[in-house]
């Protein structure tokens, strides 16, 4: 087998030969659409029950979470080379601050084996520390890094992220929170008026999966045979090809899907 020069190349291809550098991303994006109203109506029965604030965030944390418990392998990352795994699922929730100017996030530590109600009180405690700007690890780690001059500041969080991730310091009374973004990030893009969205991975973070939600509208489902208007959620998912394959992924997916289209028996109330 030969090659030859290819001929005629339109200038636009040209320029773009030169734009990029070969490709080194392994960052897969798949999109998952949902119908909504099973959730929906379960939230709506923990509200009632609890008082709580529940929402669709909090569910898709708890369901992405039992996901990856359904395939440990996954829950990994990145070591000089080699793969190692996270002893706890944990789950990493972005929260907007300052009108959606500025994000923060905490992590719910074992959000597998937490209720979703569990997991919206400890949230919402959180969420109201970091609104309140009142010194959490995210924002004080954030804070210090942005203070420092930008050529220290790359230099710097690679310093501490291979300090942290591949030699295990814990860095934590530096102001650098040990394995601050756990096994996945969820983020709501709906918040901000957007039904579709992707996030890109963290590599400081060396966390394998980031869900992005989009805001919840109307679609044409076929329910029974029929068209159907219903409540949509489209969810956007970027993972990390070096952790997760596609058959890691569909099997994830399929668990996910059995918790989100029904609630009630999955999870119970």
């Amino acid at each position: 087998m030969t090659f030859r020069p290819l001929s005629n190349v339109p200038s636009w291809r040209k320029l773009a030969l030169h734009a990029w550098s070969r490709p080194s991303d392994p960052t897969v994006y798949g999109i998952v659409d949902l119908d909504a109203e099973p959730a929906l109506a379960h939230l709506d029965r923990l509200r009632e029950l609890t008082g709580e604030r529940v929402t669709l965030t909090h569910l898709v944390g708890k369901a992405v979470a039992l996901a990856i418990r359904e395939r440990p392998d996954v829950n990994a990352i990145l070591r000089r080379g080699r793969l190692f795994v996270r002893d706890t699922v944990d789950v990493f929730f972005q929260v907007a601050f300052e009108d959606g100017e500025n994000l923060a996030g905490a992590k719910v530590e074992r959000a597998d084996e937490k209720s979703v109600v569990d997991i919206a009180r400890e949230l919402g405690e959180r969420a109201t520390r970091i609104r309140t700007r009142k010194d959490h690890p995210t924002q004080k780690s954030a804070a210090q890094l942005a203070n420092l001059p930008p050529w220290v500041t790359g230099l710097a969080m690679r310093v501490g992220e291979g300090l942290s991730y591949d030699f295990g310091l814990d860095l934590s009374k530096w102001g650098i929170p040990f394995d601050a973004f756990g096994s996945c990030m969820i983020t709501n893009v709906g918040m901000f008026g957007l039904t579709t969205g992707f996030a890109p991975l963290f590599p400081p973070g060396r966390v394998p999966l980031v869900v992005t939600l989009g805001a919840v509208h109307p679609a044409p489902f076929v329910v029974e045979g029929r068209v159907e208007v219903r409540r949509k959620l489209v969810l956007g998912v970027a993972f990390d090809h070096r952790v997760l394959d596609g058959y890691q992924a569909g099997r994830m997916a399929k668990r996910f899907h059995q918790v989100l289209q029904d609630p009630e028996t999955e999870l119970g109330v």
